[in-house]
């Protein structure tokens, strides 16, 4: 049943549907080369920690992109508001 609904979503709704069917596969990617850097093992034992630990990861991955890309692209980075 689930499936009928979800194909005549995909046919009555076709933009917006487009709109958000390739995203899964956009974050693929960044998850790999964000394993690949820090590791995939989480090594926190308290929830707080669970929760805190994949967050700090992401944030690393990001500065280093942003780090990737102020050096190789010129890309001007200015942290003053």
């Amino acid at each position: 049943m689930l499936k009928d609904q979800l194909y005549q979503f995909c046919h009555l709704h076709r933009e917006t549907f487009l709109q958000y069917y390739n995203q899964p596969s956009l974050i693929e990617p960044t998850f790999s080369l964000m394993k690949a850097k820090f590791g995939d093992a989480l090594r926190s034992k308290t929830d707080p920690a669970l929760v805190n630990e994949p967050l700090c990861k992401v944030l690393c991955h990001n500065i280093c992109v942003l780090m990737q890309s102020m050096y190789e692209l010129g890309v001007p980075i200015c942290f003053e508001s």
